[in-house]
């Protein structure tokens, strides 16, 4: 059952830790929100890396848990909500870590997901659920819990605050006398977790897009291991000679250069949600996860899925007759996506 909307008071607070594109999806929902509840002031829990990203947003305060502190991270959220009520807690955050976290959140309404989607028990840290809903994208799951407290309009907006600085960073790399194509090659390093396109492949497009378009070429990343010799191997294989800024920007500045580039070709990851952020083009590279769940939520046109296929191949199914976000964990599923077929994206975006 909804909450009218003339009920709603005025201190709310968020549960979405992680991940990046995860937060990203978060924010038009508080945009949305706050349009409609000017007054309202929002608390958002969320993780240390990705609150370096949204740190700034007006109105909102950020509590931030760092998981990198073990237990006592539990007890500094604690601290910092120590003698506070809030009128509605959003438990965005689908996770048992998330489950502890809210039971440092006095709320009279702890709104959450539906049995289905409320993982690991999180049915039982709320007193009210979203309504039901099958094979969703994430960023309109979340949206639905501005839906049950009677919002229906959405403010589909994110204007992530950067500095004078970060921006000068990014202008200090891009050329904007002609076309920029960013690379950021790998997603998260999880367990069986097979997002990552080869090193072959990406060196083909970016000499595709330089011989073709002229275009100015970047890899992205964080500073792992994996990430620094993927960008190595990227560039060792090029004939052409991209800028290399693995591990060597903050989230603020990276958004910040995916903002002034012309189109991004990533796998299922976070800088695919943050370009959708500054609505640059996002090409997105789709086998092992469904790109109708975590895809590019604006550029679903530009994605090349080959989902469907692994999927065929590795349970002899369709995606409709699987769970929905059901992963592929098969190592050789990303070299479905043929180089042509990324060819053909980019000269959409850069050959108008």
């Amino acid at each position: 059952m909804s909450i009218e909307p003339e009920s709603i008071a005025q201190d709310i607070c968020l549960i979405r830790l992680s991940a990046i594109g995860d937060t990203c999806h978060v924010l038009p929902v508080i945009r949305t929100l706050k349009a409609k509840w000017p007054a309202s002031r929002f608390t958002w829990i969320i993780g240390k890396v990705e609150a370096s990203l949204m740190q700034g947003i007006d109105d909102v305060e950020l509590v931030i848990f760092d998981k990198s502190r073990g237990w006592r991270a539990f007890g500094d959220v604690r601290n910092a909500l120590r003698g506070r009520r809030f009128d509605v807690l959003l438990h965005m955050h689908a996770s048992m870590r998330a489950n502890i976290v809210s039971l440092n959140v006095r709320a009279h309404t702890r709104l959450g997901f539906d049995r289905v989607r409320g993982r690991d028990y999180q049915w039982l840290f709320t007193n009210q659920k979203i309504a039901a809903k099958q094979r969703r994208h994430v960023l309109d799951g979340l949206f639905e819990f501005a839906e049950h407290l009677g919002v229906e309009e959405r403010e589909l907006r994110w204007d992530i605050p950067v500095s004078d600085a970060d921006r000068e960073f990014a202008q200090r790399h891009i050329d904007l006398s002609r076309p920029t194509l960013v690379i950021s090659p790998c997603s998260s390093q999880r367990f069986r977790n097979f997002r990552n396109w080869s090193v072959s492949n990406y060196a083909a497009v970016a000499d595709y897009a330089a011989q073709q378009y002229s275009a100015q070429l970047l890899i992205s990343g964080g500073n792992s291991e994996l990430e620094e010799q993927y960008a190595k191997d990227i560039i060792r294989t090029c004939h052409t000679d991209p800028v290399n800024l693995v591990g060597r920007t903050s989230l603020k500045q990276l958004l910040c250069v995916l903002e002034a580039a012309t189109v991004v070709i990533c796998p299922d990851s976070g800088p695919a949600h943050m370009a959708c952020a500054v609505q640059t083009p996002v090409i997105g590279l789709y086998a092992t996860s469904n790109r109708f769940r975590t895809g590019p939520y604006l550029y679903q046109d530009l994605v090349v899925d080959k989902y469907p296929q692994a999927v065929a191949q590795e349970f002899g199914k369709s995606p409709d007759d699987l769970p929905w976000g059901q992963r592929v964990r098969n190592p050789n599923a990303m070299d479905l996506i043929e180089v042509d077929e990324v060819k053909a994206k980019l000269d959409r975006v850069l050959g108008g």
